[in-house]
């Protein structure tokens, strides 16, 4: 977390929580959704309009990802600066981007170790390693098709509404909140 995010909680320790705002698609994308994308419809499942804006400002999305992790809930969210802003997953926390050699790397530029490969029944791929988990990227669905033909990588068989329970995540903060 940066040290001016903790200056900040450090000075105004009870400013509210926030939900809906903004979401984490599929693809390791963020997305800004404001009132009017937000009433029309969730982040998941809903239209692209219900999406919002993509974020594309780097230093912007460099700060949420420094400043982007999980609660005791696995409810995941940017802090920024006193403000917990709750994050809608697409599909989940963590969106893997494959290099050489089949190495994994988060879409947050983390390398992690796989631990384990999971395929649900949309032939969607899912990688467990010893940062967390998450969902291969759909562009390098090819490169992690070439682990699996080599025996590099074993897959086991998942259904994907296992996987929040399973890998204890969040996918929408704001409708846990208004339970």
């Amino acid at each position: 977390m940066d040290d001016i995010v903790k200056q900040a909680l450090a000075k105004w320790p009870n400013v509210p929580d926030c939900y809906g705002w903004l979401g984490l698609d599929a693809r390791g994308n963020w997305f800004m959704r404001d009132d009017q994308a937000q009433a029309l419809g969730p982040f998941s499942g809903g239209t692209l309009a219900s999406k919002g804006s993509q974020l594309k400002h780097e230093k912007l999305i460099d700060f949420i990802q420094r400043n982007f992790e999980a609660d005791a809930l696995g409810k995941w969210f940017f802090q920024n600066g006193p403000q917990r802003v709750y994050v809608e997953l697409e599909a989940t926390p963590l969106i893997w981007r494959l290099g050489d050699e089949f190495s994994v790397h988060d879409h947050l530029g983390r390398p992690a170790t796989l631990l384990n490969c999971l395929m649900d029944e949309d032939g969607h791929l899912y990688l467990h390693t010893n940062t967390g988990f998450g969902r291969v990227h759909t562009m390098d669905m090819h490169t992690a098709a070439e682990a699996i033909e080599q025996g590099v990588w074993a897959v086991s068989e998942v259904l994907a509404a296992d996987l929040p329970t399973r890998f204890a995540y969040v996918a929408s903060p704001q409708v846990l909140h208004k339970k």
